[in-house]
């Protein structure tokens, strides 16, 4: 038989974030019945029941209409399709309803989920050793996964209450220029990001779009929880506010239609110059490369999407109306939890940060949250949650845990708050004592 050291094959199968996620996978699947609070899903009820062939039959009749006639509309589901999609005009006049963001057709690509728009974008953005991504810390472990899968350097850039700190990103730039090196792209997730909650301050928008431009990089916006917004509450996403075309816009279906389907789309509207022909935008860069990764997203999901836009008008507001308000509720029922299990007296220390959306909030401990405790927590209290080390590419987030609430039940979420209390009055005490406070801002 074969045997293949493990030291011979890439660097990133030993990353320590893909050890921990599948730590998680493990752990979930040794205590089946334990009330989890670690997996970042949609909430299956949105897509319970749902009509797949209305769907597909919206689509098709939408494609006939367009010109095609019925007998290629149909075709359209059963071959390969362009590596660059079959639906990204839909997809563009839904992003130029609903959130302001005018971008043309050929300057999307659809992707098999957000993660492939991650990969092809760095792939083609990070071009040398000295190119670096920058990134929020604590961050998204699909964006520095890529990054150690392509060996693309990561510098982390901390984040506080109001998001990325574009001041440390400015110094972060110029320390990477005395370095001999240069910061190519920042990723950010501006809403209500995974995994801390941050969301990122009106007036620090635009400031973000000043340094890019002024130190040339792009910026990497992640939009995956935007929608969750509260009504009146919505902030402009980056690639609005972007006249100077800096920002590469990244997207996906899963938590507004359904993850299965694996649908996710990027705008990349920069334009790229080549010698001798005329200029063409980024995205058109990405699409060739998508044909050496995945050739194509499947044009049956993406015919799904489609259908469910369509029969909401084309608007991804409308599509995402209800699911919206399910994942504010849950929240707001994992909020209340929190605090009933704080004012009947939790170690000192223990507190928790109050998101304003999105599906994650943050815990931090006065002991370290990390497998070990997680194991204790699961074996003895029958409750998951998942530590945030892994999220911190610049190293701490040990005594940090992450709680999602997207994925159950409000009775559900009760009763694992109350057995998370539970076990942090007995497993969360700081070595010099225990004092009962509520948890607050973190």
């Amino acid at each position: 038989m074969t045997v293949l050291p493990r030291d011979v094959l890439h660097a990133s199968l030993q990353d320590p974030v893909l050890e921990s996620i599948g730590f998680l996978n493990e752990i979930m699947g040794r205590y089946p019945d334990a009330l989890s609070f670690a997996p970042g899903a949609p909430h299956p009820a949105p897509y319970e029941g749902l009509d797949t062939a209305r769907y597909l039959d919206r689509f098709t009749a939408h494609a006939a209409a367009s010109g095609l006639g019925p007998e290629r509309a149909a075709r359209l589901l059963y071959e390969y399709g362009p590596a660059r999609g079959l639906i990204n005009g839909i997809v563009a006049d839904a992003l130029r309803r609903d959130q302001g963001i005018d971008a043309d057709p050929d300057a999307l690509v659809i992707t098999v989920g957000a993660q492939e728009a991650m990969f092809l974008v760095l792939r083609a953005l990070i071009a040398s050793p000295g190119d670096v991504l920058a990134v929020s810390d604590p961050c998204f472990v699909g964006i520095t996964s890529a990054a150690s899968l392509l060996g693309a350097a990561v510098v982390p850039v901390p984040e506080d209450a109001d998001g990325l700190d574009v001041g440390a990103l400015a110094e972060a730039c110029r320390a990477a220029r005395r370095s001999g090196r240069r910061i190519r792209a920042c990723y950010v997730a501006p809403d209500y990001a995974n995994p801390g909650g941050t969301r990122m301050a009106a007036g620090r928008r635009p400031r973000l779009l000043e340094l890019a431009a002024q130190e040339d990089f792009l910026v990497l916006e992640d939009n995956a929880y935007g929608f969750t917004a509260p009504p009146g509450a919505e902030l402009p996403a980056l690639k609005a506010l972007d006249g100077g075309r800096r920002v590469v816009h990244i997207g996906t279906f899963a938590k507004v239609c359904f993850p299965g389907a694996r649908v996710g789309y990027v705008v990349a509207d920069q334009s790229v110059s080549t010698a001798g022909a005329a200029a063409v935008p980024l995205a058109a860069e990405l699409a060739r490369l998508k044909t050496a990764v995945t050739v194509n997203t499947s044009p049956v999901c993406q015919a799904l999407i489609a259908g469910m836009l369509l029969e909401h008008g084309g608007s991804l507001a409308e599509l995402s109306r209800a699911r919206s308000a399910l994942y504010r509720r849950n929240l707001a029922r994992l909020l209340r939890a929190l605090d009933r299990e704080g004012a009947a007296g939790l170690p000192e220390g223990v507190e928790w940060n109050r998101p304003g959306g999105g599906f994650f909030v943050r815990m931090r401990l006065p002991v370290p949250a990390d497998a070990g405790l997680l194991e204790v927590s699961a074996a003895g209290y029958g409750v998951l949650w998942t530590p945030m080390a892994p999220f911190h590419p610049g190293g701490g987030g040990t005594r940090t845990l992450r709680l999602s609430c997207s994925y159950l039940e409000p009775e559900e979420i009760d009763e694992g708050v109350r057995r998370l209390g539970a076990f942090l009055r007995e497993h969360a005490r700081p070595r010099s004592g225990a004092g009962a406070r509520p948890g607050g801002s973190s």
